[in-house]
């Protein structure tokens, strides 16, 4: 097993919420999507995220970790995938800095290419797989709201499908590979992809609950 925990998964994901600044404007679409993730969710009790960047690698690797975490978080019914227009590999980097927020990595399919690995953390008996794959292959669902992470992906293809189709723009921590500052960035993208996908779910949650309430039910 890959293991390099310094904290937990759910610490992490606290304080990330906690200390995130979001421009107004990018919290507006924030509030976009959690809006569109809750009204499918009030009408199918189920919702596919399939986060989305040109190689599957790093930015959407990382929202689907935190995105299978915060539904676990807030107890919501919302699965949570990734592809690319390419296939690469699940980045080194994207995996340690996913491991120093608290996540377990257990190589299942040895590949010198694209290995694939099973992510778990503290508290859940689930898993799910990581490994880079396009967008429409058999393991993604064929009904999903797609979130692109990246500003060259070509939306026209990565949205073919999707029932709604969101970008999201993330800097891409790429850009510091073989420097100085490479594991710094690897976690400030960490931290932010974390705040922004718990200020999604927790809207989201919010929003169920006050559908429930104003039905008479509770959440």
């Amino acid at each position: 097993m890959l293991k390099t925990k310094s904290v937990s998964a759910k610490n992490f994901f606290e304080k990330s919420s906690k200390k995130i600044l979001i421009a107004e404007d990018r919290k507006n679409y924030l509030l976009k999507i959690a809006e569109t993730i809750a009204k499918e969710y009030a009408k199918n009790e189920v919702v596919n995220l399939t986060f989305i960047c040109s190689q599957n690698s790093r930015r959407s690797q990382l929202a689907q970790v935190w995105g299978f975490f915060a539904a676990s978080y807030f107890k919501l019914n919302i699965l949570s995938f990734s592809g690319g227009i390419e296939i690469t590999s699940f980045n080194r980097s994207t995996i340690k800095t996913l491991q120093k927020a608290g996540f377990y990595f257990q190589l299942s399919d040895f590949s010198h290419q694209n290995p694939k690995y099973e992510i778990s953390f503290d508290g859940t008996k689930k898993h799910i797989i990581g490994y880079s794959k396009l967008i429409e292959h058999p393991e993604n669902p064929s009904n999903f709201i797609a979130i692109t992470t990246c500003t060259n992906v070509d939306t026209n293809c990565a949205c073919i499908g999707a029932s709604y189709c969101f970008q999201l723009p993330i800097e891409d921590p790429k850009r510091s590979d073989g420097t100085l500052l490479q594991e710094e960035r690897y976690m400030e993208i960490n931290k932010q992809i974390s705040g922004e996908i718990y200020f999604i779910f927790n809207e989201v949650r919010q929003k169920l609950k006050l559908t429930s309430l104003l039905n008479g039910q509770y959440i």
